[in-house]
């Protein structure tokens, strides 16, 4: 998640450098054009590129407003996460027996994992990495055998859930409350799955920069009788506040791609784990996830 430090112009360069070159050739080449086919290439009246331009502003507005939308989804999920944690270890301290203390202790560390867990599984990285702070080598073995980690890791949180009630550490009552929970964790990375798995539609991408080209080919044309010097700069510059905005769009609607825009899960997560070990009264409590240059992972 981007924060509110400078972001530095590589950053911002890095994406656009390609359509900066595009714009540059296209530019010149249509401003060559103009210039040896004067009699042959018409006047381009300046409301003819007005007008795309206004049309692309249009969709473009379309498209930061829908990328948005799922980019604020993915996070208002990761903060239900958050709540729906702090409510799962309250949970077990109110209706567990004292001395299931232990056992406890056990679900959170494990919950902490599935929590991590699922980060790195919706960014595509490794979803066991680092765990074996949180799990025993058992459950790691476990997990391993699963396609789907984080399932796995709220699967072995039922499964002992079920053995405390057998035990009668646990009334059936305050099982189905706790089951409700690991529910609502189910429910949530569902949830974040289904923004994982659905793409946005590539055509619209792929129609806006066409249309974003043929604007810098109309207004090439109809400032033709500027000097190249002032019209390649005008062109680069119009063009590059189009590209940032569909690049931000992009990145948005991605929220789990692991990239500087993204839902920062992992600071997330770290939260999530300071809450837990204070509420077990842990002596070793980490300090909260600290920035990246200009962004929160």
């Amino acid at each position: 998640m981007l924060i509110t430090t400078k972001i530095p112009i590589s950053y911002l360069f890095n994406k656009v450098k390609h359509e900066i070159f595009y714009v540059l050739i296209i530019g010149g080449l249509v401003h060559y054009l103009t210039i040896q086919f004067e009699n042959v290439i018409p006047v381009m009246p300046i409301a003819v590129p007005a007008f795309i331009g206004t049309a692309i502003s249009v969709i473009l507005s379309f498209k930061l407003s829908q990328s948005y939308d799922r980019w604020w989804e993915a996070r208002k999920i990761w903060g239900s996460i958050v709540n729906d944690s702090r409510s799962f270890v309250l949970q077990l301290q109110s209706f567990v027996s004292k001395e299931s203390h232990h056992e406890i202790r056990q679900i959170a560390f494990r919950h902490i994992a599935w929590c991590y867990s699922l980060g790195q599984n919706l960014r595509g990285l490794d979803a066991i990495e680092n765990l074996q702070d949180f799990i025993s080598n058992e459950d790691l073995e476990e997990i391993a055998k699963q396609s789907n980690k984080p399932l796995a890791l709220l699967q072995l949180n039922t499964l002992q859930i079920l053995e405390l009630k057998e035990k009668r550490s646990l009334s059936i009552f305050s099982q189905i409350q706790i089951n409700n929970t690991l529910v609502n964790f189910s429910n949530a990375m569902g949830m974040a799955e289904r923004i994982k798995s659905t793409i946005f539609p590539v055509t619209y991408r792929i129609f806006l920069h066409f249309f974003i080209y043929i604007f810098i080919v109309t207004l090439s044309i109809a400032l033709r009788d500027i000097k190249s010097y002032f019209e390649i700069p005008l062109l680069l510059t119009i063009s590059t506040m189009f590209f940032l905005l569909e690049k931000s769009a992009t990145h948005m609607q991605d929220p789990f791609r692991n990239r500087p825009t993204d839902t920062p899960m992992t600071a997330i997560a770290r939260t999530i784990e300071i809450n837990i070990k204070e509420l077990l009264k842990e002596s070793e409590i980490p300090k909260p996830q600290q920035p990246e240059k200009f962004y929160l992972s």
